[in-house]
């Protein structure tokens, strides 16, 4: 079988389990760009001709180009994906990525944003238009449920429940997520003047944020909020403004005031424990003994 023809087989088969078009996206990225090498640097174009030293050859030449190990990671298990599932459909006898191992990445400390600038952003649109009280729902939002970007672009009216937003992440799973009264106050005044923005006319959609012209919203929309909302807090240049940045915010807030690590993984809806607790590296030293202080043994006996 063409690796070519493969490939396109392997991208419909994520479109009809309904994966994010952001994974099949980066799904169909990267191993087109696996195809592209093993046709010009070792002429194959089979299928059942791809073995672990092509792999592993692809893997150094793209170390060498300066790729990150986390992003070689992400490609990686893109390619596992694709190979098991080639090998169940019988176009392969054999499955060459599994000698292939993960790459170590580096412990980073998490940064993210400080209080003070949290308020700054939060303050960034205080006009009553439709578009600044949005935006200010937005970014309430962001920060106090620590939703994923395409999970806010994705949710829709009938997730906004009283107390609660119910919402759909990576592999369509649900997840359910405590709405403060402070994020319901908000979202009050935003329901308000979306009804009376958008009463005489057909939005055609359950997305509960909207465009300008009742849209649902982008990615890159919400990407840009957050940007100009850390542009007028005057956010330190080594923090990243972006809407992920606003998670790691929520995470690390979140152990601040004292949740478990186990609660806080489930609430940002994420598959490993693992990946939750990267978020306790970002956390000052003095932090942790204050908190540990707070949960003292003796100190809560009864």
């Amino acid at each position: 079988m063409l690796l070519e023809d493969s490939v396109k087989e392997f991208v419909f088969e994520c479109e009809i389990k309904k994966y994010t078009w952001k994974t099949i996206k980066g799904y169909k990225n990267g191993l087109e760009y696996l195809v592209n090498y093993l046709k010009h640097e070792h002429n194959l174009t089979e299928l059942e001709e791809v073995q672990t030293r092509h792999l592993k050859a692809y893997f150094k030449w793209q170390t060498r180009r300066g790729r990150k190990e986390t992003y070689l990671n992400g490609v990686l298990k893109a390619f596992r994906s694709f190979f098991k599932y080639q090998l169940n459909e019988g176009n392969t006898t054999s499955n060459p990525v599994l000698k292939v191992s993960w790459m170590r990445e580096p412990k980073t400390i998490i940064k993210t944003f400080l209080d003070d600038e949290v308020r700054g952003m939060l303050s960034a649109y205080p006009q009553s238009d439709y578009i600044s009280v949005r935006n200010r729902a937005i970014l309430a939002m962001l920060f106090d449920t620590g939703i994923r970007n395409y999970e806010l672009c994705t949710l829709t009216n009938d997730a906004i429940k009283d107390n609660y937003l119910v919402i759909f992440g990576k592999g369509k799973k649900e997840r359910q997520v405590g709405k403060s009264p402070y994020l319901a106050k908000i979202l009050m005044k935003y329901d308000t003047i979306k009804k009376y923005n958008f009463e005489y006319r057909n939005t055609n959609t359950q997305a509960y944020f909207l465009s300008r012209t009742g849209r649902p919203l982008t990615t890159e929309a919400i990407e840009r909020i957050v940007k100009m909302a850390g542009k007028h807090a005057k956010v330190s240049a080594d923090i990243r403004c972006s809407p992920h940045t606003c998670r790691h915010y929520f995470a690390q807030a979140q152990l601040k005031n004292g949740i478990d690590v186990y609660s806080l993984s489930r609430i940002l809806g994420h598959e490993n424990i693992k990946i939750t607790q990267r978020y306790l590296q970002g956390l000052q030293d003095i932090e942790v003994v204050n908190q540990s202080i707070k949960t003292s043994v003796l100190m809560n006996l009864r």
